[in-house]
């Protein structure tokens, strides 16, 4: 998206795109589809934590997040953590000169101030507070658009992740409870709303109710190993997610009902493995989606899904197909709960297959009713999202909606 006008809006996105987790990218995507339909005058780029992809797969120029390359591998070396150290300082200056150069900066969805995964300070929510800080400093608006929010306990996330959603000129929410914990952490959301997930924008790919036999299962799996708080309990977490994840896909192969084994980011392929490993039949294959569209279709063409991560169940509740979640945060319980398919939950930390086969039947015998319930909440989805990005464009883009409007009514 470039523009050779002068006075074109320079607009910015930042977060980690482009770095294998096929949410991020999706919320992205939504964006880029919305600056391109209502702004197609800005000029956009990105500072990102995948620049080459990001560059190649949606034609933005893109900057690498963090000076450090190692910044996401463990520091045990005392060069690796001197190089740590070093880069916190050079992003503080990459950052800034980074958000100087433009007029709005957009941070396009994803859980950026929660802590359901292991997170520590220095990481993203430093990133992210240096991204608000200098647009406060720089009098560049940055918008945290459909974010998904948590309580952090932990004191230092906490503190640099509430400072953050202070300093910024705009915030919209993904679901009412990312709201209320900002609310609950001191923020003042008297001013924020809530929306769909943005990609609830997408594109949905052509679907048709099952007919004859059973079909296809989409089972969706997760590298899991608990969130920030059950760093003591990871390997057991993981170990018994993983068990209860294999009965279930082995007890599904029982019954002759084939599997698709679904990712959300790069780092689940070794969980697909161990399944494929330990089930070892025709029946389980694996998908190889290289975005949320792919995803999309692979839900669209299942029966019914079983998924873990949050942006698995996106698409399939969108893709319209009656889903089951293997829920790891509160964020899944409310996405289905706002999707009329609360009932549908089972946890994560604590896989029961027996139960979890039940839920899964009971699942199935309410599809149809499901499939209709899934499209009237779509289509007020849809709608909804067009008031977010009426909003956006009020908030960020004032003078460009003043010629926007001059043009129409000329």
């Amino acid at each position: 998206m470039t523009s050779t006008d002068p006075t074109a809006v320079r607009v910015g996105v930042f977060g980690l795109l482009g770095s294998g987790n096929l949410g991020n990218d999706g919320s992205l995507e939504a964006v880029l589809g919305y600056l391109r339909a209502e702004h197609p005058e800005a000029v956009v780029d990105a500072l990102c934590g995948g620049p080459e992809v990001v560059a190649a797969r949606y034609g933005i120029p893109a900057t690498r997040l963090h000076w450090y390359r190692g910044e996401y591998r463990t520091a045990s070396r005392a060069g690796a953590i001197a190089g740590k150290g070093l880069g916190k300082l050079v992003d503080a200056v990459r950052t800034a000169a980074w958000v100087r150069r433009h007029d709005v900066v957009i941070v396009p969805g994803m859980g950026v101030l929660e802590a359901t995964l292991p997170l520590r300070p220095w990481g993203f929510p430093y990133s992210l507070f240096l991204l608000c800080a200098s647009g406060r400093l720089l009098r560049t608006r940055v918008a945290l658009v459909g974010v998904g929010a948590d309580a952090i306990s932990d004191r230092p996330t906490r503190a640099l992740v509430r400072r953050s959603a202070r300093l910024a000129a705009y915030r919209s929410y993904r679901d009412a409870l990312s709201r209320d914990a900002m609310r609950a952490m001191g923020v003042d959301t008297s001013r924020d709303e809530v929306y769909p997930d943005l990609a609830f924008a997408l594109p949905t790919p052509s679907a048709s109710a099952p007919s004859g036999p059973p079909g296809p299962v989409c089972v969706g799996v997760m590298d899991f190993h608990g969130g920030n708080d059950d760093r003591a309990r990871a390997g057991e977490i993981h170990r018994r997610y993983l068990d209860g994840a294999t009965r279930f896909v082995r007890a599904l192969v029982e019954d002759g009902r084939p599997v698709r084994l679904l990712t959300g980011d790069e780092c689940d392929a070794p969980v697909v493995a161990a399944i494929l490993d330990a089930v070892d039949s025709p029946l389980v294959t694996a998908a190889e989606a290289a975005s949320l569209a792919d995803l999309m279709k692979e839900t669209a063409a299942a029966d019914t899904v079983v998924a873990t991560r949050y942006h698995n169940l996106v698409c399939a509740l969108k893709a319209g197909t009656p889903t089951l979640a293997l829920s790891y945060a509160a964020k899944s319980d409310a996405l289905m709960e706002s999707m009329g398919l609360g009932a549908y939950c089972h946890p994560a930390r604590e896989v029961d297959a027996d139960r979890l086969l039940e839920q899964f039947r009971s699942l199935e015998r309410s599809s149809a009713e499901l499939r209709r319930t899934l499209a009237e909440r779509n289509l007020a989805a849809t709608r909804q999202l067009g008031d977010q990005f009426t909003a956006l464009t009020a908030a960020l883009f004032p003078a460009s909606d003043h010629v926007h409007t001059l043009r129409e009514a000329s």
